[in-house]
């Protein structure tokens, strides 16, 4: 079995100049004129940028629009971990489609990147797989698969190819954590070869892996990880080893070598790699004052949907606060009907308009027992899940009076309030509120233009996160 292990270990490895990995890092990207496409399986993958666009639909002129910004990197918002495989297969054959037509009409060089969970779940093999069957297609031949789910921020490290969850002093495997769990994208292995071996059903077997070891990137081995790289060929996937940021940028350098000499990958990776080959740079975490910038003399609304441990610990400090008002949305009345289950959000949003208007802020969270059917499957499980989301989406999506700012706590719920309630076409990261907690800023057509959004991953955060971002935002 997977020991868990003491988290001083992250302090063991030998320190590196990361000056010198900056300098180098910059000289490899400014040699290169490749766009990195980034499809997000929820909005919560900005986790570690800002000043990037993200686009909450993929059409040709949206993606001709990512493809003409003079940053590096940009984002498509599929949603697609609340998708089911045959729709997220549909949806991702529709955007290589599209990447391929607006890359044509640009005549852009690309690369893209799957960013998902960095608790290793989500609709893979199936997304990336279906990206290099449709490239491949289009002319464009991909050697390999990049896996680098380090997060630094959320306490997401890959120590001797184990990927780990940090639990306060300690390092578990993630596999023995709740997110291995998930009804829909359980998994059994840590290790990282045996995780891609499990997942790919023995198509892609542990010993055909390239892994790049923590000993390697802290010994500035360019020469020998490129070497690894360029030797990897048809579609075998490549497995990162990172504890901080200094890891990541040295095999971003090796990386780029890489793919001077030609070679040609795909990407399933949390957000800590995206930040670094777009070579986007570390900003102060956000002040109220950067991100109110529309005075509603209202209160705001913070929606809470996911079900993790984490979250329900940080709604508890949460509603320590005195300027906050909880509303329960009892969305086990999912299982009843729609007419009962909409009337149960339509007395939500009377609270919430109350609650907003007397400029207090309005915490409106779902039943904190995950709801369970006898007989249940994971198809069902999900399509049920979706539905809970669009009510809760509905908790911003029917308000009639403006917040002052609005977070969303879980992936699907973010992305639901995000894109339907809110009806964001293209937003603005305007950067971190904590670390690893990103937040948008609306576009002009949305349902409340300019205000704050702010993206509270489900699994990120200490147990008073979500209240210090409250604090923050209520600040005078």
């Amino acid at each position: 079995m997977e020991q868990t292990i003491s988290a001083q270990i992250l302090t063991s490895f030998p320190p590196v100049d990361e000056a010198a990995v900056d300098a180098l890092l910059r000289a490899e990207i400014a040699k290169d004129d490749t766009k990195f496409i980034v499809l997000d399986d929820d909005p919560t993958g900005v986790q570690t940028v800002h000043d990037i666009s993200v686009y909450t639909d993929w059409s040709v002129e949206s993606i001709k629009s990512g493809l003409t910004e003079p940053q590096k990197v940009f984002y498509i918002l599929t949603n697609s971990r609340g998708l089911t495989a045959e729709q997220t297969t549909a949806v991702h054959k529709e955007i290589a489609a599209n990447i391929v037509a607006a890359a044509r009409e640009t005549g852009k060089k690309y690369l893209v990147m799957s960013r998902s969970d960095s608790t290793l779940r989500g609709h893979f093999p199936l997304e990336t797989e279906l990206l290099r069957q449709s490239l491949t297609e289009s002319g464009l031949h991909v050697d390999g698969e990049i896996l680098c789910p380090f997060f630094k921020e959320g306490g997401r490290f890959t120590i001797g190819n184990t990927h780990y969850v940090k639990y306060g002093d300690e390092l578990v495997p993630a596999a023995q954590t709740e997110f291995a769990k998930d009804k829909t994208f359980g998994y059994s292995h840590s290790d990282l070869p045996a995780y891609i071996e499990e997942k790919t059903a023995g198509a892609y077997p542990a010993g055909s892996v390239t892994c790049i070891s923590l000993e390697e990137l802290r010994g500035q081995d360019y020469d020998a990880i490129t070497a690894k790289l360029t030797a990897v060929t048809d579609f075998r996937k490549v497995c990162v080893n990172a504890v901080d940021y200094c890891d990541v940028k040295v095999f971003a350098v090796a990386l780029y070598r890489a793919m001077a000499q030609g070679k040609t990958f795909l990407f399933r990776t949390a957000a800590g790699l995206v930040k670094v080959v777009g070579g986007i740079t570390d900003i102060p975490l956000l002040r109220r004052q950067d991100m109110v910038q529309v005075d509603t003399h209202t209160g705001g609304v913070v929606v809470v949907g996911s079900h993790t441990q984490k979250t329900t610990a940080q709604l508890e400090a949460l509603l320590k606060l005195p300027c906050v008002v909880p509303i329960q949305f009892d969305s086990d009345l999912v299982l009843q009907g729609d007419e009962v289950f909409y009337a149960e959000v339509d007395r939500c949003v009377a609270l919430e308009e109350e609650v907003i208007r007397s400029g207090r802020v309005a915490v409106c969270f779902t039943s904190r027992k995950l709801l369970t059917v006898e007989n249940d499957t994971p198809e069902s499980a999900l399509i049920r899940s979706v539905k809970i989301s669009d009510g809760v989406q509905s908790l911003v999506g029917r308000l009639k009076v403006t917040p002052a700012f609005i977070i969303a706590k879980g992936g699907i719920t973010s992305s639901t309030v995000g894109t339907e309630a809110l009806g964001v076409k293209r937003a603005n990261v305007l950067g971190q509120i904590c670390p690893g907690i990103p937040v948008w800023q609306t576009d002009d057509t949305s349902k409340f233009p300019k205000i704050p959004y702010v993206i509270f991953p489900g699994n990120v955060g200490d147990a008073d996160t979500l209240r210090q971002a409250v604090e923050i935002l209520t600040q005078t």
